[in-house]
């Protein structure tokens, strides 16, 4: 018997493989500009789990929920301010968070990712997916010299461990997008 090495099925699409979601997680999908991602993402929590997607454009946010129940997903919506989400604090097993970074001004991006932390569990684990090259650098100078931080190859890990994550690292560059991901600490001290 010949073995074939085992490939990822072409349907899934690279995000959502790499957000590693489980059946029973409780979910944050941070930033609604790719819906059908928000969708795929809470078909995976399944019945046991939750999910809950936010951002600060209403049209971002129908677009989530409108596609989410074509595709048979669960997931909660709200419009919200990056600065307060309107969660309970260490309610959600991970974040992701498309697309939102670097469009934000440092001190946003910082807001945004405070809220993130207090929303995550201990041990809770941040996903960022970003579109990296052109669109990162046109972000920084749109926002100014504020943004520089974030348009540096590691700029989705400097602002993750300078909010207080740990284990930050890049996961890979492919099909366009940078994925960064890391952790809330298990406790404060």
């Amino acid at each position: 018997m010949k073995w074939f090495p085992l490939r990822k099925s072409s349907l899934e699409h690279l995000s959502v493989s790499m957000a590693g979601i489980k059946l029973g997680d409780r979910l944050l999908a941070v930033g609604c500009a790719d819906p059908k991602l928000v969708a795929q993402l809470a078909v995976k929590t399944g019945l046991t789990g939750h999910a809950f997607a936010v951002d600060e454009d209403a049209q971002a946010v129908t677009a989530a929920a409108q596609t989410a129940l074509r595709e048979g997903a669960l997931v909660e919506t709200a419009t919200v301010k990056w600065g307060a989400l309107p969660l309970e604090s260490e309610s959600f097993d991970v974040a992701i968070v498309r697309d939102v970074l670097p469009h934000l001004v440092a001190d946003a991006r910082a807001a945004c990712l405070s809220e993130v932390q207090r929303v995550l569990r201990p041990g809770g684990r941040c996903l960022v997916i970003d579109g990296k090259g052109r669109q990162r650098m046109a972000a920084s100078a749109r926002s100014g010299p504020a943004a520089g931080d974030y348009a540096a190859p590691d700029g989705p890990v400097h602002v993750l461990l300078a909010q207080g994550f740990k284990a930050a690292r890049l996961l890979a560059e492919r099909e366009g997008l940078l994925f960064a991901e890391a952790v809330k600490p298990m406790s404060a001290h």
